[in-house]
């Protein structure tokens, strides 16, 4: 039922219906069951938008935790990986578009989504810290955004930008090596 539910949303989303104009009401026909029915599951639409957004979010990659180096690098395609999807998802796009202009779902979003992922990636630096492997005194939130934030500006705010298979070593690679010129 769940799943005929969240296909619902899809389908809607991808015969053009802005997120914001959808209703439970209009969900559960396209579905084919009772209001009651989706509400036994959430409390509202945004819930059931996160739970869609959920489902094209792809598992977070297994570190090989060989190094800080290479988890990075894996957390980081793993996010080359979904900006490939999003560029060739024009739902997924729009979606993300919408969202925005619905802070409870932006909100819920980033509680359900986005923080866990930047809890891992800090987790990463701090063992890097603790190996050895980056310095005692490195801004752990900072080194984050570093890694992070151009992957993002290329998947999100530069949609022509190449997103090359390399991509994610090169990020790292820069960031850890402190973006100082060959001596």
């Amino acid at each position: 039922m769940e799943q005929a539910i969240i296909e619902g949303v899809v389908r809607l989303l991808e015969d053009g219906v802005p997120l914001a104009d959808l209703s439970i009401e209009r969900i559960a026909r396209t579905a084919g069951v009772g209001k009651a029915t989706i509400y036994r599951r959430w409390d509202g639409k945004e819930a059931l938008f996160v739970d869609v957004l959920r489902v094209f979010e792809e598992a977070d990659p297994e570190l090989p935790g060989t190094s800080m180096r290479d988890d990075l690098v894996c957390l980081l395609e793993g996010l080359r990986r979904r900006g490939l999807n999003m560029r060739s998802s024009a739902l997924l796009h729009n979606v993300f578009a919408q969202m925005k202009a619905l802070p409870k779902l932006w909100e819920a979003y980033h509680v359900t989504v986005i923080e866990p992922r930047r809890r891992l990636t800090c987790e990463v630096l701090r063992r890097g810290v603790a190996g050895g492997e980056l310095r005692a005194d490195v801004d752990i939130e900072m080194a984050n955004d570093l890694l992070v934030g151009p992957m993002l500006v290329r998947t999100i705010m530069r949609p022509h930008a190449q997103l090359d298979d390399d991509l994610a070593e090169r990020i790292v690679d820069t960031v850890l090596e402190g973006l100082r010129p060959p001596s």
